[in-house]
């Protein structure tokens, strides 16, 4: 099949927000995603992320949403927020053409690493990740506070 991988701009942020919907459905959390479509068009219009998109035949069908931060150990770094393709999509080589085009944008922001987060359970994920030589990390844990 016949994909396009480019950035994105403000028309596919409805898609793009679809997708994380899908990937909460899918991680278990359908409920979530608190973050409304006007927050992503506020926060991509600010610069706060970007992203990529995978196309076919005109749809959005995958995305990389990433944004620059800093590790005081590595410095500059990249962070994978998401990364998500439409199931019927899946196991057809669009992710690995989404995530080559994401490690080429990190490079060219000269970002010394980039990092992301695998759910232990989500096995396809993390055979992906391996497969691309990804160091998972299983000695560090999550840590969090949710402002309401």
């Amino acid at each position: 099949m016949n994909y396009t991988i480019r950035k994105a701009d403000t028309n596919d942020l409805k898609a793009i927000y679809d997708l994380v919907v899908e990937l909460a459905v899918y991680e278990n959390e359908p409920n979530a995603v608190t973050a409304t479509l006007a927050d992503y068009e506020k926060n991509f219009n600010a610069q706060v992320f970007q992203t990529i998109v995978a196309e076919h035949n005109g749809k959005v069908i995958g995305t990389c949403i990433y944004y620059i931060t800093w590790s005081t150990w590595k410095g500059r770094m990249v962070y994978l927020e998401d990364f998500v393709v439409t199931e019927a999509y899946r196991k057809q080589g669009v992710g690995q053409l989404l995530f080559d085009q994401f490690l080429v944008e990190a490079k060219e922001m000269n970002a010394t690493m980039v990092k992301w987060q695998v759910l232990d359970w989500n096995e396809p994920a993390i055979r992906f990740y391996e497969k691309n030589q990804a160091i998972i990390e299983k000695e560090w844990w999550n840590v969090k506070i949710i402002f309401k």
